[in-house]
């Protein structure tokens, strides 16, 4: 994954505030305002609430199974609650709990550092720059060839092992995700060094905390081989249940061309996302990415509020002839490993 900048990152304002005039989104957000859909609800209270409960409990049946392999059964479902702890960080990142910064910081130190030992102003700072510019290969931090590359000019610059990789990553991307939960890890720690040293001094404190108390818990309750495996599954799952959920909303959309014309916003984040066709239980499990565009054209729009805006999206996007993407979930990840197999292709017939 690609490293932050220097700066802390704010959270991401509301979407074009004030667009420009004439613009396509100016009337789709006039319409959103008029609903009330940007307006903040007590929602966040009781879904925060029920999240600490829930890693609480898991953290009680840790201590009280003891040093059994019954226990390693709680570690599939710490990395669920582990994900909804993370999708309340990210919407604390958006503002879309409170419009207070400093609120909302807190909020984003005790869900990403404290909780689940990854740095808010690392993944803010990226996650943001992300927002602004969606699958652009310049400025998107997410489609910067790394482990994995996305564009036929990228896989043609690659050699040694990271070619090796290229030609097998459609294969190899749920794999890899297993590493994610590692991986957000070793990331924040890495970016403390690019902080202003107030800041870095309370990512890295609570970052220390998380790694402290996660190693106190498990070695206190566990042997040491019995530990190493809950936390292995754990972070994993983590990061598989991460890679799940990000995976279908961008891989194989369209990448806006760097030399070519500029979208306005509303193409900008119509034409490369995708959203996921489901119920309540799709929602839960993707923590409302499922509704990807709404979310990427109004990002401080509180979760709940995604799917009553989608109605108002998609018809406008009808009415200005713009193509509005939304599938399965099994057939989002078909597309998307299609577009990363198809990417290696060439590396394949050499």
């Amino acid at each position: 994954m690609p490293e932050a900048t220097t700066a802390v990152a704010e959270p991401f304002p509301a979407a074009r505030d004030t667009p420009p005039a004439g613009s396509e989104f100016a009337p789709l957000l006039r319409t959103v305002r008029g609903q009330g859909l940007l307006e903040r609800r007590t929602w966040y209270g009781l879904g925060i609430a029920t999240n600490a409960l829930a890693l609480a409990g898991i953290v009680t049946g840790v201590i009280l199974t003891g040093n059994t392999w019954w226990s390693l059964l709680l570690a599939p479902l710490l990395a669920v609650f582990c994900a909804r702890t993370a999708f309340i960080g990210h919407d604390a990142g958006h503002s879309q709990i409170t419009g207070d910064r400093t609120a909302a910081r807190v909020i984003g130190l005790i869900h990403g550092n404290l909780l689940l030992g990854m740095s808010y102003a690392w993944w803010n700072d990226k996650h943001n720059r992300h927002h602004a510019n969606p699958n652009h290969i310049d400025k998107d931090p997410d489609v910067v060839a790394d482990v994995l590359v996305f564009t036929g000019e990228q896989a043609r610059e690659r050699s040694g092992f990271r070619r090796w990789l290229t030609r097998n990553q459609a294969w190899l991307f749920f794999p890899l995700t297993l590493l994610e939960g590692v991986a957000l890890k070793v990331h924040g720690f890495r970016d403390l060094r690019r902080q202003p040293p107030r800041e870095r001094a309370v990512e890295g404190l609570l970052l220390v905390t998380h790694v402290v108390a996660y190693a106190t818990l498990l070695l206190t309750s566990l042997s040491p081989g019995k530990a190493l495996a809950f936390a292995a599954i754990h972070q994993a799952l983590f990061g598989l249940h991460l890679g799940m959920a990000f995976a279908p909303n961008h891989k194989g959309m369209e990448m806006p061309d760097p030399n070519g014309e500029r979208w306005g916003h509303l193409r900008r984040q119509v034409l490369t996302s995708r959203n996921i066709r489901g119920g309540a239980l799709t929602d839960w499990f993707l923590g409302g990415l499922n509704y990807q565009i709404e979310h990427h054209l109004f990002p401080s729009m509180p979760r709940p509020h995604l799917r009553l805006a989608q109605p108002l999206v998609r018809a406008h996007c009808r009415e200005l002839g713009i193509p509005y993407a939304e599938t399965g979930l099994v057939d989002s990840y078909r597309q998307a490993l299609s577009h990363l197999h198809r990417v290696g292709e060439p590396l394949r017939a050499q």
